[in-house]
């Protein structure tokens, strides 16, 4: 199968992927047991928070082969997006929005999903009673600890996948089949006694090393979750209005990082850092508008006008209090008691 792996290498690179690695189940067997048992631990101590989608699909996300049984080796690639900027820069900017890198750009899911197919199809043209299976973090597969299996990095003390070559800016995407493929030697840990990644959490998201509390997560709460923003994390927010970066930027790891090469993973001009003035004049048209293609529209406009005015309460930004104001009779009652606070921190 050495040549199989080199050809699917040869392959992957000319369709714009940075990093390859292959992992065969049978191999690592106690590896994906352990995984499986992480994320039980997880769901017993409720860090999933609202997303009970990830206890109804427990079961087949423990093991690849419960989801599809023919399964037998998969492979896992990475393509970087590395950003041009250190991304919490944006963060010393309170009258703009941070989005968080990932999303600044058209949808990873249809950058990537398209050339996993082709991939898939080229294997199964060469290995001509292969089967075939894609996902791009959709479906119920755990990407990150087989990333690590297939030797692409490993998962950090912020639960997220670090390369030595492309620090924490990777998008993952996988193809599973029914091949019995070489197998990888297993990324190995290299976060040492580094601790930047949970010293720098503004909600204090990490009850411990490895371990990730989503209900106290701002990519969580500002994507994730409906119904209006806990108090309790609303200054901490700061001006994140979609996702959060800082775990990601501050890995040591990241100055090996590359910018990402994909120009369909490059920051469109004037994406960056949007004014919140902009953004909080969005009706529902606007956001669609605004945001096709983007990660940023699968939370609609009410979640993501609930965000910008959370970060308008902590702008300090007077000339806001205009938009706050009209939007405190929003017909949406979430965006509109988002805007009631945000009127009383920007009067004070």
């Amino acid at each position: 199968m050495t040549h199989l792996a080199d050809h699917l290498r040869r392959e992957a690179k000319a369709l714009g992927f940075d990093a390859m690695g292959l992992v065969r189940f049978a191999e690592n067997d106690e590896a994906i047991a352990r995984s499986g048992a992480r994320l039980d631990e997880a769901l017993a101590a409720n860090h999933h928070a609202t997303m009970g989608w990830m206890v109804e699909t427990a079961t087949r996300r423990a093991d690849p082969r419960a989801m599809w049984p023919e399964a037998r080796s998969a492979i896992v690639l990475a393509m970087n997006y590395g950003p041009e900027h250190d991304p919490l820069t944006i963060l010393e900017e309170p009258e703009k929005g941070a989005i968080s890198v990932y999303a600044r750009h058209r949808d990873y899911h249809d950058v990537i999903k398209g050339r996993l197919k082709t991939l898939a199809s080229k294997l199964v043209v060469r290995e001509k009673r292969a089967q075939v299976k894609v996902f791009v973090d959709t479906a119920p597969l755990m990407e990150k600890p087989l990333a690590q299996l297939a030797g692409i990095g490993w998962q950090g003390k912020h639960t997220n996948l670090v390369s030595r070559d492309f620090g924490s800016w990777l998008f993952l995407g996988s193809i599973l089949t029914d091949l019995v493929l070489e197998d990888a030697e297993n990324g190995e840990d290299h976060c040492g006694t580094c601790r930047r990644c949970l010293d720098i959490c503004p909600t204090d998201a990490f009850p411990a090393p490895y371990k990730l509390d989503a209900a106290r997560c701002i990519s969580y709460l500002t994507i994730e979750h409906h119904g209006p923003i806990p108090m309790e994390f609303r200054k901490s927010m700061g001006n994140r209005i979609f996702g959060c970066d800082d775990c990601l930027a501050v890995c040591p790891w990241n100055s090996f990082a590359k910018e990402a090469s994909e120009a369909k993973l490059t920051v469109p001009d004037g994406t960056e850092a949007p004014r919140l003035a902009d953004l909080l004049a969005l009706d529902d048209a606007g956001f669609r508008q605004r945001f096709a293609g983007s990660p940023v529209k699968r939370v609609g406009r009410n979640r993501f006008v609930r965000n910008c005015l959370i970060a308008a309460g902590n702008s300090a930004d007077e000339t806001l209090i205009s938009e706050v104001d009209d939007l405190a009779r929003d017909a949406d009652s979430v965006v509109a008691e988002a805007a009631q606070w945000a009127k009383g921190e920007l009067a004070s």
